[in-house]
């Protein structure tokens, strides 16, 4: 057959791509065509997402793979959750959505709880609450009198917004609704008595779409301006970590596995029949997230490689000179093993720091560990903290869904790093099956065919990334002495 070709954004938190998807009638071929920085803006007291301009980045990325290929079938974007703008009446874009880390809406959690308890939202929203959740922020909007909150007529999550200044269509897709803390994925509706209590409109939310939903095509002006044919938009599971779910080559079905999905965050996570709604999900710190399908999987978000990130500029700026990904690990792994860690979900590690280097430094000294000093012993000790996190987190979804896991598939840009992968085997006791790197890419590309047609299921999807991609796969070692620091890790927790 003739290959379609698709084309795929996923935009993360620290940086998108545009990659054109091959399909040849049996496997898929990734190809990126551009790639971009996503650096957020501290203005009057405020962090910012540059919307405007990851809608510039967007539509370069859409002329430069028309230029390589004239004849896409459709696209769809999906990008990081709980981020959201509004339009006001006349459908335009009130102000830069407020960043996730932003300090205003992470502080309000006691004073939404003083409204609605904790585990009341979880089991009304089924999601695990964190501070950087949809809910917050918005409150703190209201609360504020913010002016995009007060004139705003609907609410568009990052992707639906993206989508929306393509094609004109203002609609909410369902992965990334649950995300916001607002959505009962049992109900499967947004939640009024989570609106009416804090005083947000309910006019705002629309009813929201399934992955693998057409919503139209580029409207006139896109196509006019780039000097692009009117592509047809297929809303995938925007939500990256449920278009990440969706794209795992399952390499044996036989077996119970989970996942990880590993970048600037960590989503462990594990397919349910629905949501797991008790007090025990809920205080681990465990929630419900909707998948590519309308249904939900059970997960838990793990602060993970924003740590090194922020490591890594202080590093760079003190050396005045660029310090290569690559350089961190190899000066990991010369540093000696298991000499301090960290719990990388204290709020600390969590927030932009100038030198997280010098946090970790101090939490070590506080918690009577030996103080990594040079770079190589801050990296073995944020690499290995993770894995026993992972560890850690792993064994609680065995336990919350009684099922004992026989495989682990780790997935994402995380991969990249063989050390850590070899460190989470050891540490979960699990076989790793590693890879591909693009499967948040992968996850929106088969939403995608099965929008237009091509194939008809999710598991169809499945069997053609596991046919197209390179998956590496790692034993568990040492167990002995990982069981021994997961101890160690367990009482640094305080469990």
């Amino acid at each position: 057959m003739r290959a379609k070709h698709y084309l795929v954004f996923d935009l993360g938190a620290s940086n998108g791509r545009a990659v054109a998807a091959h399909f040849d009638g049996s496997r898929i071929e990734l190809e990126e065509v551009h790639r971009f920085d996503n650096r957020p803006v501290y203005a009057t007291g405020t962090w910012f997402w540059d919307a405007l301009r990851l809608f510039s980045e967007v539509k370069i990325g859409i002329q430069k793979a028309v230029k390589l290929h004239p004849r896409i079938e459709s696209l769809g974007i999906d990008t990081w959750g709980v981020d959201f703008g509004f339009l006001d009446d006349k459908g335009q874009l009130l102000g830069n959505p407020v960043h996730y880390r932003n300090e205003r809406g992470n502080g309000l959690t006691g004073e939404v709880f003083k409204i609605i308890p904790p585990y009341e939202l979880f089991s009304l929203s089924g999601i695990f609450l964190i501070s950087i959740m949809s809910v917050f922020h918005m409150y703190g909007m209201k609360l504020d009198g913010y002016s995009p909150f007060v004139h705003g007529r609907r609410f568009l999550m990052m992707p639906d917004l993206f989508h929306y200044l393509l094609t004109g269509e203002a609609v909410n897709e369902y992965a990334n609704a649950t995300t916001t803390a607002m959505y009962n994925q049992t109900e499967k509706r947004w939640e009024t008595r989570i609106l009416d209590r804090l005083g947000i409109p309910q006019h705002l939310f629309a009813e929201p779409v399934l992955p693998g939903t057409c919503i139209g095509a580029l409207q006139e002006s896109v196509c006019r301006e780039l000097e692009v044919p009117a592509i047809p938009v297929v809303v995938p599971a925007t939500h990256d970590s449920a278009s990440a779910e969706a794209g795992i080559p399952v390499t044996d079905t036989s077996k119970r596995w989970a996942w990880l999905s590993l970048g600037t965050w960590g989503v462990t996570g594990m397919q349910t029949d629905r949501p797991v709604v008790s007090r025990e999900v809920f205080e681990a710190g465990y929630g419900n997230e909707g998948d590519s399908q309308g249904g939900s999987f059970l997960a838990c978000n793990v602060n993970a490689l924003f740590v090194l990130q922020q490591c890594r500029q202080k590093w760079i700026k003190d050396a005045g000179k660029d310090i290569s990904w690559d350089e961190v690990v190899q000066a990991s792994l010369a540093a000696a093993s298991g000499s301090a860690h960290i719990d990388v979900d204290q709020p600390r590690f969590g927030q932009p720091q100038p030198d997280m280097p010098g946090v970790i430094a101090e939490y070590c000294k506080e918690t009577g560990q030996k103080v990594p000093e040079s770079l190589g012993e801050t990296a073995r000790c944020v690499y290995e903290s993770l894995a026993l996190k992972f560890g850690y987190r792993f064994r609680q979804l065995q336990e919350f869904t009684g099922q004992p896991l026989e495989l682990l598939h780790l997935v994402g840009g995380g991969t990249r790093c063989a050390p850590l992968c070899q460190w989470t085997a050891d540490a979960t006791g699990l076989p790793v099956a590693a890879g591909p790197v693009e499967t948040s890419a992968a996850g929106n590309l088969i939403m995608q065919m099965k929008g237009t047609g091509e194939i008809g299921s999710l598991a169809e999807g499945r069997e053609i990334i596991r046919r197209s991609a390179e998956v590496q796969e790692y034993q568990p070692r040492d167990r002995d002495r990982w069981e021994e620091a997961g101890r160690r890790y367990l009482k640094l927790l305080g469990v």
